[in-house]
């Protein structure tokens, strides 16, 4: 295999390339040959015998990148690492060979009082023979009695300075390996002010094993103003990350020689991709939003971070360095949406771009700094399928909902917060036939419709001026005129439940809409209060008439103790008796106790009764299906 490979900058540099590398062995070779003829011309007349391989090292670096600029030849980052790598060991080389040829300095002392008996005690015990080397101070027995008995003797030590404190780390191709200092090295001359103390590790133990998060964080605190420093960043934002990440590379490598602190290659990448996530990602929180097993994650000022793994919350390792980089990460999410926030305007409503929900409030309304709130939704495809595996509904309850879906009903989803709500609209609005044109009303988009013919609608907060207010009613009178097939409200909150009461009474069947309630029956008591927050002054039983003749199922949707979301009602609203809006349950869930592990054990039970809805099933075919589930 061929050491070199093409780069992106030879592509995009083209013919202006008078040098170009051949992608052959023999190609590579010659030029690793050519430079090493020079830089042994240039450096070894610079090098001193008691140079260290690390300062020997950078020598070559700079070389080498000198002299590429030189002859117009361009590399890559990995090409050009393992050129000054290929360089480093054969000037080395040469150094060692230099320093073997130099022959030690060797004094022999003859004792006069030392004679050959000498070894023999009184009592006949022969003694080893001594040879003792006077500068370690080390004694070495069972040596030839014809040896000299002092030895005095002058060591070179490659690897140790007379001006500056050793390394403790010498590199040896790329790999950094413990050295033990020699004695005489741990009381070394004291290291000047304006040179930067070399971060290390207390420990080869800790050596050898991977840095703590924290410690990467330091070290990315230390070297990021340098970075910002040396990048051009609105040429940074306008490049292909893979391309940025291979230049950061290169020029992090550079801050951390210059720096003199040491990493391996896998903290090296750790640390690259924390300097990405801090220029062009969301920070701390990109690791949180890339595990598919966190679904909440809530962030309450910059050194606390909870998230939600299996329907339990846990306290994550995440940390900001202050209020500021916290608000900047907001300032960040809300910008991709055309919103601010600010002190005027301390709490947004936004998205990220795979939908996921955020919700920001800031100081002086969140007293402990910046508060964000990110709901994130799962990369794969939430169905009635996938929820009936999963043990959240019966198979007889699906069955019942997807012919709801399929005949046009108009369904009301209710829950509390994080229960699943949205989750079950996006796999009920599967069920909808992909001719209908289809209208999606939410204050932040985050209906996931699989259907070609959508419409997707959004409100607008008020400008800085107070004006320019788009509400969710205002959308919803609007939508009415585009000639929907249904209309999908995200959620009702206000004054937008008279509206959508009258579009599901005036032909726009099939309708679809999320509800905060505990039960199927407050939230119909819910849906009558908001009415009256409308200004329009009804009577009770017209308002009840109008819900009992809109709404025809609500599912009751609920996030148990043991974490796991299921559907514990599946109620049919069948008219009205006097003042009162009738309804009778289809399903339901019944707790039983709960296993060893903790999770809750109970029965879906079906009431057996016929559903009022069961005429429009016929209509769509579909009444043998739904008279079977029931």
């Amino acid at each position: 295999m061929s050491l070199w490979r093409s780069s992106s900058s030879n592509k995009n540099k083209g013919k202006d390339l008078p040098v170009t590398v051949e992608k052959n062995s023999s190609g590579d070779l010659e030029l690793v040959e050519r430079l090493f003829s020079l830089a042994c011309a240039e450096l070894l007349s610079d090098i001193s015998h008691d140079t260290a391989r690390t300062e020997i090292s950078s020598k070559v670096k700079k070389f080498t990148r000198d002299q590429l600029e030189v002859e117009a030849i361009s590399l890559n980052v990995l090409e050009q690492r393992n050129l000054v790598s290929a360089l480093s060991v054969r000037i080395w080389s040469e150094v060692e060979e230099t320093r073997a040829a130099m022959t030690p300095e060797v004094v022999v002392n003859d004792l006069d009082n030392l004679s050959a008996d000498t070894s023999v005690s009184d009592n006949g015990y022969n003694a080893p023979d001594v040879t003792q080397i006077l500068e370690e101070g080390v004694t070495v027995f069972g040596v030839d009695s014809e040896a000299p008995a002092e030895v005095k003797a002058t060591f070179d030590r490659p690897d140790a300075t007379a001006t500056s404190e050793p390394d403790m780390y010498d590199e040896v191709d790329g790999f950094s390996e413990p050295r033990v200092p020699m004695v005489g090295e741990l009381e070394a001359e004291p290291i000047p002010e304006d040179v930067p103390e070399p971060i290390r590790l207390e420990a080869v133990v800790e050596a050898q094993a991977p840095r703590a998060a924290s410690q990467i964080d330091l070290i990315k605190e230390r070297i990021q103003p340098v970075l910002l420093e040396r990048i051009d960043i609105s040429a940074a934002v306008s490049m292909d990350r893979l391309d940025l990440a291979r230049d950061i590379s290169d020029i992090v490598g550079d801050i951390l020689i210059e720096e003199r602190i040491q990493l391996n290659q896998r903290e090296q990448r750790e640390l690259i991709e924390r300097l990405m996530h801090d220029m062009l990602g969301l920070g701390p929180l990109e690791p949180l939003l890339a595990d598919e097993s966190i679904t909440d994650i809530m962030v309450n000022g910059p050194k606390q971070v909870y998230i939600e793994q299996r329907g339990k919350l846990v306290l994550s390792d995440c940390q900001f360095r202050d209020n500021a980089h916290v608000l900047s990460i907001a300032s960040r999410i809300v910008s991709h949406v055309g919103r601010r926030v600010d002190e005027s305007n301390p709490l947004v409503d936004a998205r990220l771009a795979d939908g996921s929900r955020v919700n920001i409030i800031i100081p002086p309304l969140a007293i402990d700094g910046p508060s964000i709130s990110i709901r994130k939704f799962a990369k794969q495809k939430i169905t009635l399928d996938v929820m009936e595996k999963q043990g959240n509904l019966s198979p007889s309850a699906a069955t019942v909902l997807r012919v709801g879906g399929r005949c046009r009903l108009n369904i009301l989803i209710s829950g509390g917060t994080g229960s699943g709500k949205t989750t079950l609209l996006n796999a009920i609005s599967q069920l909808i036939d992909p001719g209908e044109r289809i209208v999606t009303i939410e204050d932040a988009a985050e209906l996931q419709l699989q259907q070609p013919h959508v419409v997707r609608l959004e409100t607008r907060p008020a400008n800085l001026e107070g004006t320019g207010e788009i509400s969710m009613r205002d959308l919803l009178k609007n939508s009415l005129r585009m000639r929907p097939d249904r209309i999908i409200l995200g959620e009702i909150r206000g004054s937008e439940a008279i509206d959508m009461l009258q579009a599901m009474n005036t032909g726009h069947d099939g309708s679809l809409s999320t509800i905060h309630a505990n039960r199927p029956r407050e939230a119909l008591t819910r849906l009558e209060n908001m009415v009256g927050m409308s200004g329009i002054n009804l009577p009770a039983k017209a308002v009840r008439s109008q819900i009992a003749s809109a709404i025809d199922l609500i599912v009751q949707i609920s996030r148990m103790r043991d974490g796991v979301r299921r559907i514990t009602y599946v109620s049919e609203v069948v008219g009205m008796e006097e003042d009162v809006i009738t309804m009778q349950d289809l399903f339901w869930y019944e707790y039983m106790g709960e296993d060893k592990g903790g999770r809750l054990l109970g029965e879906f039970k079906s009431s057996g009764l016929r559903p009022h809805f069961a005429p429009r099933a016929a209509y769509f075919g579909l009444d043998k299906m739904l008279i079977g589930a029931m």
